[in-house]
């Protein structure tokens, strides 16, 4: 064979390798989010749309008004009366939620709103002195409130406010929610900080010092879908608090409730029992309530577990899905959800009132 022959056959077999090196090549597979990309995407898409309505709503929205606002110690307050102006007088509520009237003495004013104590003056004005008297209190200075922002939104800390201030006001001072931010929102109240009837008299003030209150308010439902009556009104001393998504909620009657993160990992309802510390003695743990998103539009899950029979093998332990709340009632979980119910308006988002 000679030279040109051989290095024609050469030329052959490394073109032949070359084919079949490229035909062999397994095709390109085109790049595709995984599941977690989705899902993230679609967080950082939600969490926007809900800053930019909490930026709208606050906005948009009026300052809540002052005869909205319940009196509290340190308040200022300037009471004319038309009729009679010996009668005017500029106060300040004591530390006890007093004031000193001409004529009418000591009055407990802690808790009334403006119009509320307006209405109170003229009645006891009407009932001995004047006939058709005319009322009415401004609030010249408020006191300083305390709320605590923390979790995740943009700048958590301690406000120092004044005047009566709700859910979005507090969100849009803390500069609105981090991407990670959960659907749910905690609001913890300690006990005794508000008076149901500021004019009653309690003879037994000694109680339970740990019964906080926690409100789960549903951001979406807030935020998206604009349920201002998740507004809530704040007072001295609460705690807002926005746990990262991927959690399941424990609250009512257990020892430690809050927000406890799946992390890729499965909980059920015993192990969700044992992370709350357990259930108090009032509670009860035979109508522990399961609060689930049914993914069909407003609609929620509402579904009952015995907690005892559970924990006893008697019962099956079901997993909990993310953003599960498990609610363990009171002694007489009738009147214990229409309560909580009545005191915050939507307490957990429009479809979780339905049952009960």
């Amino acid at each position: 064979m000679n030279r040109k022959s051989f290095e024609g056959l050469l030329f052959l077999i490394l073109a032949a390798f070359v084919f079949s090196s490229c035909a062999s090549a397994p095709p390109k597979k085109e790049k595709t989010f995984s599941e977690v990309q989705v899902k993230e995407i679609e967080s950082s898409r939600q969490t926007k749309a809900m800053n930019e309505k909490l930026l709208m709503s606050t906005l948009a929205s009026r300052k809540t008004s002052s005869r909205d606002y319940k009196i509290g110690p340190e308040d200022l307050l300037e009471i004319n009366v038309f009729e009679a102006e010996k009668l005017n007088k500029t106060v300040r509520v004591s530390a006890q939620g007093n004031i000193n009237l001409p004529l009418l003495g000591v009055l407990r004013v802690k808790g009334l709103t403006a119009s509320e104590m307006e209405r109170e003056i003229r009645d006891l004005l009407a009932e001995k002195y004047l006939q058709d008297p005319h009322v009415s209190v401004f609030i010249k200075e408020y006191r300083n409130q305390r709320i605590s922002v923390i979790g995740l939104v943009e700048k958590p800390g301690v406000y120092d406010v004044t005047g009566q201030k709700t859910v979005l006001d507090l969100l849009a001072m803390s500069g609105g929610l981090k991407e990670d931010a959960g659907q749910l929102l905690f609001l913890i109240r300690a006990p005794n900080l508000e008076e149901d009837n500021p004019r009653e008299k309690k003879e037994s003030p000694d109680q339970d010092s740990q019964n906080v209150q926690t409100f789960i308010i549903d951001l979406d439902e807030l935020l998206i879908k604009g349920d201002l009556a998740l507004n809530v009104p704040l007072f001295n001393g609460d705690v807002i608090n926005v746990p990262s998504s991927g959690k399941i909620f424990v609250g009512g009657e257990v020892f430690r409730p809050g927000g406890f993160s799946l992390k890729g990992k499965k909980l059920t309802v015993s192990q969700a029992i044992a992370l709350a510390e357990g259930v108090k003695t009032e509670g009860d743990g035979a109508e522990t309530k399961i609060f689930r998103y049914s993914g069909k539009g407003d609609e929620k899950e509402v579904l009952t577990v015995n907690v005892y029979a559970i924990l006893s093998g008697q019962a099956e332990d079901p997993y909990l899905k993310e953003n599960d709340l498990l609610i363990i009632p009171t002694h007489g979980v009738k009147n214990f959800f229409i309560g909580f119910r009545d005191t915050v308006k939507g307490l957990f988002g429009i479809g979780f009132t339905r049952g009960f």
